[in-house]
């Protein structure tokens, strides 16, 4: 009989920050769980995938968000939010309201993989027309757009669903779009595909900020 342990793979990062980063301290503490033939997969969304022992997810969890490592579920789920580098400064590209839509959706349980994306600017170095929702910084106010597709030969850029949000605006948009698409979309429909099915009208109909 094998006695070998059962493993649940892990999403790890370090936070929203300037710039995609690891302290050594974090690299450290994820080493101490994994074998010398191990790897750590890094995805395009500013991930590491990495593979615990099931029975001690939450010990484990734990001493990783210690050393501030910020920890997600894999799969059908919000995943978390990828960002540009907030090259301008972090008041002025919005990195408070990035990092508080990043605690509201990351984690969150739709019918497939969802892939949120913001910029504090119109450059759009966070590429967020390219992603399920994307949230671009317009001087004081915030535009958000869905159904952006990177990959594939129909990708296409994202639609703007509302523009000149504010952050309270930008959340509550945010969340009836979740909630709307965990309530109505297809088992492993992507969220490109909902909205089209489902309707951009519809959808700006139904997240209208009153």
């Amino acid at each position: 009989m094998s006695d070998t342990k059962e493993k649940v793979k892990l999403a790890v990062n370090g936070g929203i920050g300037f710039g995609a980063k690891l302290s050594a301290k974090q690299l450290m503490v994820l080493a101490k769980y994994m074998d010398e033939n191990d790897e750590l997969e890094l995805t395009t969304f500013q991930q590491l995938y990495i593979e615990i022992d099931a029975d001690r997810k939450k010990e484990i969890i734990k001493e990783f968000e210690e050393t501030g490592l910020n920890c997600y579920p894999v799969g059908s789920y919000v995943k978390s939010l990828r960002t540009c580098n907030f090259c301008k400064g972090a008041e002025e590209e919005g990195m408070p309201t990035a990092k508080e839509i990043n605690k509201r959706i990351s984690g969150r349980p739709v019918p497939f993989t969802l892939k949120p994306a913001y910029t504090g600017c119109p450059v759009g170095c966070g590429e967020p027309l390219m992603n399920d929702i994307g949230i671009m910084k317009v001087k004081e106010t915030y535009d958000l757009y869905v159904g952006g597709k990177a990959k594939g030969k129909d990708a296409e850029a994202g639609t703007l669903l509302m523009e000149s949000l504010n952050p309270d605006q930008l959340y509550s948009a945010i969340d009836t779009l979740i909630e709307i698409y965990q309530q109505n979309g297809k088992k492993r429909e992507a969220f490109h595909k909902f909205v089209k099915r489902y309707g951009i009208e519809n959808l700006r109909s139904e997240t209208k900020i009153i």
